[in-house]
């Protein structure tokens, strides 16, 4: 097989290493009945002004599309993680809200995802883990 142009090798192996990195946090999260895609929904709105955000924004923050996020979000709200929200400036303009039940699952979550990628990355130094931040910050 070809040697890889070392920018391949890089796309590559961060593939491969978000697949593995995924499936933990998966594992992780399972216990609270979400997914690492849910819990990065919670995790946005939790932070976010009145714990309210459009469905444009939450795609744009958790890179999906508007429909992929609409798909996410339906479990979600079935589950009463997350409820629809009535924007009054403007009807033709989705909002969603974070729950008191999303809120404290979001609070558990964020624990055991912590403290798994907590032990994933106690080999690696703070300025080693700070530089992979800031190359992949320049990458995307």
């Amino acid at each position: 097989m070809e040697q890889l142009p070392s920018s391949l090798a890089l796309l590559f192996s961060l593939s491969g290493t978000v697949g593995k990195l995924s499936k933990k946090a998966d594992r992780a999260l399972g216990v609270h009945g979400i997914s690492l895609s849910e819990f990065m929904v919670l995790h946005h709105l939790h932070y976010a002004q009145n714990q309210v955000m459009s469905r444009t924004e939450l795609a744009d923050a958790v890179n999906l599309t508007a429909s992929g996020v609409t798909r996410l979000l339906i479990p979600m709200e079935k589950i009463h993680l997350v409820e629809k929200e009535k924007n009054n400036r403007d009807a033709r303009v989705s909002l969603v809200k974070l729950t008191f039940t999303g809120r404290d699952i979001y609070k558990y979550a964020f624990l055991s995802c912590k403290n798994t990628f907590d032990e994933a990355v106690k080999d690696i130094s703070p300025k080693q883990l700070s530089t992979v931040l800031e190359v992949l910050k320049k990458l995307s």
